[in-house]
């Protein structure tokens, strides 16, 4: 009958799925889920329990469509994307439950780096120690781009000082340091890197040792040039009732948000506001808190921008 529960064991469904007769398949309509948006970062608390951690979660998550699993692939946290801090706890009880052993951390923001001012950088890799050696010498310049350019490399070499293979070699090195970072091991971006000079051996030369050049050269160029970091930067949209909005304006403020624009729709008002990631870690709840818990927001990520010193 309709409105009847029940059990049904080894049935393989997850929540959201429909149960219905094989000869009259119905299929229901699946509810609409708010966006989890507070980020709970969490780490096994040994290595023997990653396993463990991995599988009781593929479990939670499946049983509950409020719940966001994400591993950042830039800063490699596990994050455990929740409605607010009641439903966190639920989350992380439900793990211990299961016999996992986590503990929670600080959420890593992703910044990123890039050259504020052109530099230019010499990369000396020679070793000799018996039978053949390594040989790689480059020198390079390197220039800050546009926000979202990403990575140019230009070969300005002449005369073959360097052979075509080692030049690609030389720009293997140079990517392999940008993704490790250069001055706080963040990945590095919107640069240009010219090769525009640099000695070879007939024998001691290798791929492995103009990739060593290149890092080297980079490295260099960084240490004498001011590095920027870049943070990432959210465009929100708050709908709060207009009780608030004076409230929550100022609250943005607070934030380093930029307010972009606001819209009415009877008594609810649409704030628009672009506002740094590391603002909004908690917002979830501290909105709920500013506005007596009537306040939503969402948000789309914009682009990084420099952090101010």
């Amino acid at each position: 009958m309709a409105g009847d529960l029940c059990a049904v064991a080894r049935l393989g469904a997850e929540t959201g799925d429909t149960v219905s007769a094989r000869e009259r398949p119905l299929l229901v309509a699946p509810w609409e889920m708010p966006e989890p948006l507070m980020p709970v970062a969490v780490e096994a608390a040994s290595h023997g329990d990653e396993d463990a951690l991995a599988k009781s979660l593929a479990k939670v998550a499946a049983g509950d469509p409020t719940l966001r699993v994400e591993r950042n692939p830039e800063t490699h946290q596990l994050v455990l994307w929740c409605m607010g801090e009641a439903h966190a706890e639920v989350v992380l009880d439900r793990l211990r439950d299961q016999g996992v052993k986590l503990q929670t951390v600080d959420v890593v923001t992703p910044l990123r780096e890039t050259f504020a001012a052109a530099a230019a950088g010499h990369g000396r890799h020679v070793k000799q120690s018996g039978g053949h050696g390594q040989y790689a010498i480059c020198d390079i310049e390197v220039e800050p781009l546009g926000r979202g350019s990403g990575f140019e490399f230009v070969d300005r070499i002449v005369g073959g000082a360097i052979p075509r293979p080692f030049v690609e070699s030389v720009e293997k090195g140079v990517r392999a340091q940008m993704a490790k970072g250069v001055a706080e091991g963040f990945p590095v971006v919107d640069i240009r890197v010219t090769l525009v000079g640099g000695k070879t051996h007939s024998v001691d030369s290798s791929d492995a040792a103009f990739q060593a050049a290149g890092a080297l050269a980079l490295r260099e160029a960084a240490a004498s040039a001011r590095i920027q970091l870049l943070e990432p930067v959210s465009a929100v949209t708050i709908s709060v009732p207009a009780d608030y909005v004076g409230a929550v304006m100022s609250d943005l403020s607070s934030r380093r948000g930029r307010l972009t624009g606001t819209t009415s729709a009877g008594e609810t008002t649409e704030i628009s506001a672009e506002v740094p990631d590391a603002e909004l870690l908690r917002y979830a709840v501290e909105l709920r808190g500013l506005t007596a818990g009537t306040g939503t927001f969402r948000r789309e990520y914009l682009r990084h921008d420099p952090v101010p010193h």
